[in-house]
């Protein structure tokens, strides 16, 4: 009975195959929001460069500004602030050394906790304290893309763009003291 059943429904796949009422899978148009948004942008895009150069134009800095639009809304915002490089005077300067003989200077005011200044590659850039549940403390750059985590043993630097590690194993001097045990108090008896 079954195989009767099998041969059957094999049967009126194939007459439905045949008579093509079957739809290629590449055939199937992709519905994906993004995807329907790219191929607008680049009709629009064609359309106005068939238009003339003044168009083409516009059209190459529309597709640059949806380009742009898109990456702003997956990225939090970035203030003016995170461009420019920060002012460190009156900061207490802290070394660390990494592995693969990175170096990285982090510059921190007392006044100001929610913030730090990091020197990564000759270059100083300005960071924001993010709130952990963990305790470590958490600074980031938008703009820049730079993310530093600092726990009591160590520090990181991650780069969020590329979604690498930039310096691992960061310790200052302190953190890389070896740590000593205290000797056992001798016996008296």
């Amino acid at each position: 009975m079954a195989t009767l059943l099998f041969r059957f429904l094999a049967a009126g796949a194939f007459a439905l195959a045949a008579a093509g009422v079957c739809v290629p899978a590449q055939a199937a148009p992709d519905t994906h929001p993004k995807a329907e948004a790219v191929l607008k942008a680049k009709a629009k895009a064609e359309a106005k460069a068939k238009a003339g150069p003044k168009a083409k134009r516009a059209a190459t800095a529309a597709g640059a500004g949806a380009a742009a639009a898109t990456a702003a809304a997956a990225a939090p915002a970035a203030s003016p602030q995170d461009e420019a490089e920060p002012d460190i005077t009156d900061t207490l300067v802290t070394e660390y050394a990494c592995e693969l003989g990175n170096k990285i200077t982090i510059y921190t005011n007392a006044n100001d906790e929610g913030h730090i200044a990091l020197r990564w590659k000759k270059r100083l850039h300005r960071l924001n304290r993010v709130g952990t549940t963990t305790g470590a403390l958490r600074f980031e750059n938008p703009y820049w893309g730079l993310i530093w985590i600092g726990i009591p043993a160590k520090g990181i630097l991650l780069d969020s763009k590329l979604n690498r590690q930039l310096a691992n194993e960061c310790k200052n001097a302190e953190q890389a003291a070896p740590i000593v045990a205290a000797a056992p108090a001798p016996k008296n008896g």
